[in-house]
């Protein structure tokens, strides 16, 4: 006896076509172009989830640094200075300061600053 698998194989590639519903020409209705669309996305989301994270901290490195350079540090010096005496803020927290409170973040150099004149 034969297996008869239409109903499964409707549902699959209807499955796979609501997925593939928006992308361009094509492959948002042929179920060979869309499969081939679909597994393209899946490699590229995968990717740039990763990707995602590094380019946020790029960012994260670029707010401070520019916030900090209104103080007279660069980047690198300040983010020593911090691991010197044991301030533990990751860098998120930091550019979030540095734009939304830059008040706070301004104290938070200041107290860096006296403690490594103190040190001279």
């Amino acid at each position: 006896m034969r297996v008869k698998r239409s109903l499964n194989a409707k549902k699959k590639r209807r499955k796979l076509l609501k997925r593939t519903k928006g992308f361009l020409g094509t492959r948002k209705s042929s179920y060979k172009k869309a499969k081939e669309a679909a597994i393209h996305a899946d490699k590229y989301a995968y990717r740039d989830r990763r990707t995602k994270k590094r380019r946020a901290r790029a960012l994260w490195q670029i707010n401070i640094g520019n916030a900090v350079r209104l103080h007279g540090l660069n980047y690198s010096t300040f983010i020593h200075l911090l691991k010197e005496n044991k301030i533990e803020l990751d860098r998120k927290v930091l550019a979030a300061l540095a734009i939304d409170y830059p008040e706070v973040f301004t104290k938070i150099v200041e107290a860096v600053k006296v403690k490594e004149k103190a040190k001279k």
